[in-house]
């Protein structure tokens, strides 16, 4: 019994900001897409060693959107946008996993952004795990894909300029602590 109960011990497991980009695009003018990420985040996942059923949080600075375009990113944090003085963060919190595939699984959580708290399912794909020759301690690899609509969280009203579906993709390394 005691075995078993090692073998599902859950740990704190930790994105390598290094190693760790939350990426987005959106459609511009119906004729283009603009991509931008996040710089400064949080992401800590509660998972045994195989990382078979992970319960994740994230925290995302909101002034940290980066689009590479200065004057672009100034109106996503402001009151049109992300109102990032009023709402500093952004918040996702895990609430259950449906595996799909020996490496594949859903993973649906409640996103808070702007104030506004909405249900998202997230196609996962955990790419592998390692142990780390420096720390020698496990790291996985995981990739995340999703849409979700900026309206549904009174994100940039109805800019009719931009399209309303926002394509995510969060690549991660996490290391056990």
């Amino acid at each position: 019994m005691a075995g078993s109960l090692f073998l599902h011990a859950q740990s704190t497991w930790k994105a390598d900001g290094a190693h760790t980009n939350l990426n987005f695009a959106i459609s511009h003018l119906v004729i283009s897409e603009v991509t931008g990420h996040f710089n400064e985040f949080e992401i800590t996942a509660q998972a045994d060693d195989s990382f078979s059923d992970p319960d994740f949080m994230a925290t995302i600075q909101t002034a940290s959107v980066d689009t590479g375009n200065d004057r672009r990113d100034g109106d996503l944090k402001s009151d049109r946008f992300f109102d990032a003085e009023t709402y500093p963060t952004m918040t996702f919190k895990s609430t259950s996993i449906e595996h799909t595939g020996e490496k594949t699984f859903k993973l649906t959580g409640d996103l808070t952004i702007h104030g506004v708290t909405k249900p998202v399912t997230l196609d996962g794909k955990l790419n592998g795990i390692i142990t780390d020759q420096r720390s020698q301690k496990l790291k996985a690899g995981l990739k995340f894909t999703g849409v979700i609509n900026r309206t549904d969280f009174n994100v940039g009203g109805s800019m009719a300029p931009i399209g309303d579906e926002v394509v995510l993709t969060i690549n991660t390394e996490m290391a056990q602590q």
